[in-house]
């Protein structure tokens, strides 16, 4: 239960994992980050830390309610709730999962700003406040083996993560992680706008970036998982107040 509240019960504390899951989806659709059938998101079960609850393979991010999300486990199979799950987001999650015990939450959506960024095949530059976050806490996967449906490709997506909180995958889109849900989603949030900024500037002229001493320190600031908390907080009151039905 690292992410949560240490003075919740297991099930206070998986409420609170599904609530915040359904409402960072429905908070993702309305950003536009949902695309078809495509994107991801899991959390870690705080009681069975090798299962995880992921969104039902086919149903639109913005009608996902917290009792709709289904429970996986170590093999791929639903051992809660009805539907099926995106065989890509299995694997991917799988592997991050497990080789981030760290992490409760992973997001990998195919927004707009994170696939264009993703195909050039470069990390972010530290050029705004906002992308100190993720400087030198993110890497770039620089290979494109197609849709991701083998353990080994999913593998060396979570080795090329390591330890950071992010890993742009090249010509595919971008991957966060973090220690609560609520992180994941912001940082996911984050950096797909960063990457839309640096399209933005780049496409005027040269941007300016930060020196690496003033991006750290900045990072140390707003980069801290207590920061992207803060973050969602009121986008995820936000969308309880607009969409309540998302706690059912």
């Amino acid at each position: 239960m690292a992410s949560g509240d240490r003075r919740r019960t297991v099930e206070e504390e998986r409420r609170h994992r599904r609530e915040r899951l359904a409402g960072a989806f429905r908070l993702f659709a309305r950003l536009g980050f949902d695309e078809g059938v495509g994107g991801h998101m899991t959390a870690r079960d705080p009681e069975h830390p090798d299962h995880f609850w992921i969104n039902p393979f086919g149903v639109h991010f913005g009608h996902i309610r917290a009792s709709d999300l289904l429970l996986v486990d170590q093999t791929g199979s639903v051992v809660s709730g009805d539907g099926r799950v995106n065989p890509a987001g299995l694997v991917i999650h799988t592997a991050v999962h497990h080789q981030r015990p760290d992490a409760v939450a992973a997001v990998h959506l195919h927004s707009t700003y994170g696939r264009a960024w993703s195909t050039l095949g470069r990390p972010l530059d530290p050029i705004t406040q906002d992308a100190c976050a993720f400087f030198e806490e993110h890497t770039v996967y620089g290979r494109y083996g197609g849709v991701v449906l083998a353990a080994e490709e999913a593998g060396q997506i979570a080795d090329c993560l390591g330890g950071g909180k992010a890993v742009i995958m090249r010509n595919h889109g971008l991957l966060t992680v973090g220690g609560s849900v609520e992180e994941a989603a912001w940082w996911f949030i984050s950096m797909d706008r960063s990457c839309q900024v640096q399209l933005l500037a780049e496409a005027a002229g040269t941007p300016v970036p930060l020196d690496p001493a003033t991006a750290r320190s900045t990072r140390d600031m707003i980069g801290s998982p207590a920061i992207a908390r803060l973050n969602f907080k009121p986008l995820y009151a936000d969308i309880v107040r607009a969409q309540p039905d998302l706690l059912q």
